[in-house]
């Protein structure tokens, strides 16, 4: 389950650059300026963007804020420099930005910017959680699991996990899987197991792809198939997860030859409809 987690835990940090696109694409009113320095951020073209968000943030946009704070925080187009990153944060984040919320909880936590503070980073992350920011929902749950800046409590944890899982955040979707297969803070449950981790990896999520695999072959939530498992081990390696190959390689030990082939051939089918159905 840690191992788990770590996997998670990058997930998440990955997904923070992806949160600008859901901001300037789901209908959030900016300006010309902004939507210019967005263009050239996303070109690699830091000069250009700093020079339009720079005024911006000095007039108290917070989206621009929020921007300047990443340049500072990746170093792009700026010194990196996590102190200016964080002041930056904390003003958007303060009139509301889910971004700068989600980021400033990340500076807390890590302690990069400003002193590593659990408590404060779990009360950032719980104000864009309650806004409806699926990873904020995510790390709060994760802070909840491993009881830092909070009590440890697993049932806050699988409400925080199933709030982003239906939003279709697969690593909360993996999360709620592994506390229903280890039955901490929900009844234990294979099949409700199964069904999180098939939705995660449906999304060509190899972590989830991966312990599908795992269910098949131990016949968790679902008859025992090798077939069905050596599939989706071929699936997840094929994406590049090393776990996988060593699994699929144990998994053909227990197979016959025509059971391979049979799931190479599916394996194939499964990747050309896009994980589904399969």
């Amino acid at each position: 389950m840690e191992k788990i987690i770590i996997v998670l835990l990058k997930r998440a940090v990955l997904s923070r650059l992806s949160l600008v696109v859901l901001f300037v694409s789901a209908g959030v009113s900016v300006n010309a300026d902004f939507g210019e320095g967005y263009t050239a951020y996303k070109k690699g073209d830091y000069a250009t963007a700093l020079r339009e968000w720079q005024p911006l943030a000095e007039q108290g946009m917070p989206l621009a804020q929020s921007m300047l704070g990443e340049m500072y925080e990746k170093g792009r187009g700026v010194p990196q420099d996590y102190k200016t990153a964080a002041q930056l944060f904390k003003r958007a984040a303060e009139q509301g930005n889910l971004l700068a919320q989600f980021n400033l909880s990340m500076m807390y936590a890590e302690g990069r910017g400003v002193p590593q503070d659990d408590k404060m980073a779990v009360q950032w992350y719980r104000r864009a959680a309650e806004q409806g920011l699926a990873p904020a929902q995510f790390m709060l749950g994760i802070m909840y699991i491993n009881g830092k800046g909070v009590p440890q409590d697993y049932k806050a944890a699988a409400q925080l996990f199933r709030r982003a899982a239906e939003q279709w955040f697969d690593a909360a979707q993996i999360a709620l899987g592994g506390m229903y297969l280890a039955g901490k803070g929900v009844p234990q449950d294979d099949k409700m197991a199964m069904e999180w981790y098939r939705h995660a990896a449906e999304q060509g999520n190899n972590s989830a792809q991966f312990l599908l695999g795992g269910m098949y072959l131990e016949g968790k939530g679902v008859s025992q198939n090798y077939v069905h498992a050596h599939m989706w081990l071929n699936i997840a390696a094929s994406q590049g997860h090393k776990n996988a190959v060593k699994a699929r390689f144990f998994i053909e030990q227990l197979m016959t030859p025509s059971q391979i082939t049979e799931a190479q051939k599916l394996a194939q089918e499964c990747i050309r409809e896009s994980y589904r159905d399969c």
